[in-house]
């Protein structure tokens, strides 16, 4: 049971390994939404085989590239994510960001639930011929969100010997279906589609990297007990293969499998197809071993957004904090199953927004990790006007002011189901890179901003 919270690891605990990271953002990327992506980009985007495989490449090594890169501060400071951004906006204004980042967590943590309990039913339909009622639906959810909070309430350990049992089982069983497509796949359609354009190809790349840049201020936690001397490249090199692993052969998949069932890429239930689309022998082992991928998905985001509720004044244990996003996912996931008309709509517009929030604090963390910047363990846990992180009245003004001016710049370039920005039709909104627009402004700004002056002792840091 791990009952650290927010305080920095001491050297002296620091006994983790880069090649642990590898497993950890393998898992974080199992989940079956990456075939509805895939076919997504077959049916909307009318893009080939190849430029599928182009895209999901692209999007991973730019979206895990900067989980990388962000998880070298956990190395730095010992501390998660949002503790570390204290330094960066000052102990009031890192409230701001991190209570948006908190509650787009409840959003991503509900699409994870809501999927994994959409195989769950659609395995127990194929092994029962169980038939689908609200009650059911219900029971399923709960039993998905009180096995991640489970996980993620013990810690970090059991989270580490969960990702690397999960990854040996779901890689035999995305074998198995590859295989399957292999001997079964109108190879001759697949490989025959003519190629889509390059404004697709560049829009396509958006959905899948969101995914990625969510995980990004979550990378310090899963990387504050590496010792000090752990390399940084190795880490962005775990993060990067981690993703390529898992996200190129499930993208690819759902590309084959939209060319026969194009259906795939609207569907309510984004999973329910496998079961017609695969031998029973198959389907129903790879929807249960599904289902244990995105519950540690859920595990592992409940994980950090516990940490995050802690560093908004939440003055509970870490455990008791992780069990807050765990209620706030069952209702709104509950809501979702009985009431979306349109999952795969809700879904990409969640991405699109997603990408955009992460992308503002992504831009200005990322600006000042890569200045030098050092963190001090006691002024990251005092948060009075005593604290090195206070700066003016407790907010870093260059910091809040990139962060903001960001966050509107990628909002005027949205396109979704819920608004529509006035930039969306120009070319950077036309081509879905409201989130790329989002880091850039939030970067450029803060680098051309003053840093202001902490009041710490601070320590040498080693990239």
């Amino acid at each position: 049971m791990e009952n650290r919270g927010l305080e920095p690891v001491p050297d002296a605990e620091r006994t983790g390994r880069v090649r642990a990271l590898f497993p950890t953002w393998v898992t974080a990327n199992m989940t079956v939404l990456l075939l509805t992506v895939g076919a997504g980009l077959t049916v909307f985007n009318g893009l080939n085989f190849w430029q599928v495989l182009v895209v999901a490449a692209t999007a991973s090594v730019v979206s895990f590239g900067l989980v990388g890169l962000v998880s070298i501060a956990g190395r730095r400071g010992g501390a998660p994510g949002m503790a570390l951004s204290r330094a960066v906006f000052g102990q009031r204004g890192n409230l701001f960001p991190g209570a948006l980042l908190w509650v787009a967590r409840w959003g991503w943590e509900t699409v994870n639930a809501v999927t994994g309990s959409y195989a769950l039913l659609a395995a127990l339909d194929l092994l029962f011929d169980a038939r689908r009622t609200h009650t059911l639906v219900l029971v399923t959810l709960t039993a998905f969100v009180a096995t991640g909070f489970l996980v993620s309430g013990i810690g970090i350990r059991a989270l580490r010997l969960s990702s690397r049992i999960s990854v040996l089982l779901f890689g035999v069983a995305s074998v198995l279906v590859l295989a399957d497509l292999i001997a079964s796949a109108p190879w001759e359609t697949v490989l025959g589609r003519p190629p889509g354009t390059a404004a697709m190809m560049i829009a396509g790349i958006g959905p899948l990297a969101a995914g990625g840049i969510s995980w990004v201020p979550s990378a310090p936690d899963f990387a504050r007990y590496l010792p000090r001397s752990a390399s940084g490249r190795a880490m962005v090199g775990a993060a990067v293969g981690g993703a390529l692993v898992t996200v190129l052969p499930m993208v690819m998949m759902g590309a084959v499998m939209a060319v026969s069932s194009p259906h795939l890429a609207v569907t309510k239930d984004p999973v329910a197809f496998i079961g017609d689309l695969l031998p029973r022998w198959i389907a129903v082992p790879y929807l249960l071993l599904a289902v244990v991928g995105m519950v540690l998905i859920n595990a592992m985001s409940m994980y950090s957004a516990g940490f995050t509720a802690q560093t908004l004044g939440f003055a509970i244990p870490r455990a008791w904090a992780v069990g807050v996003n765990a209620t706030i996912s069952l209702l709104l996931g509950g809501t979702l199953m009985m009431v979306a008309t349109s999952f795969i709509g809700t879904f990409l517009s969640f991405l699109t927004l997603l990408g955009v929030t992460f992308s503002a604090w992504i831009g200005v963390f990322g600006v000042d990790m890569l200045r030098g910047r050092t963190y001090d363990p006691a002024a990251l846990m005092d948060t009075s006007p005593g604290s090195g992180y206070w700066y003016t009245r407790g907010f870093s003004r260059p910091a809040m002011g990139a962060w903001a001016l960001a966050l509107v710049t990628g909002l005027l370039f949205t396109d979704v189901e819920w608004f529509t920005g006035p930039l969306a039709a120009s070319w950077v909104g036309g081509h879905g890179l409201g989130w790329a627009a989002t880091i850039l402004v939030a970067a450029g700004a803060y680098a051309v901003l003053p840093r202001p002056a902490d009041r710490t002792a601070g320590a040498t840091a080693r990239f």
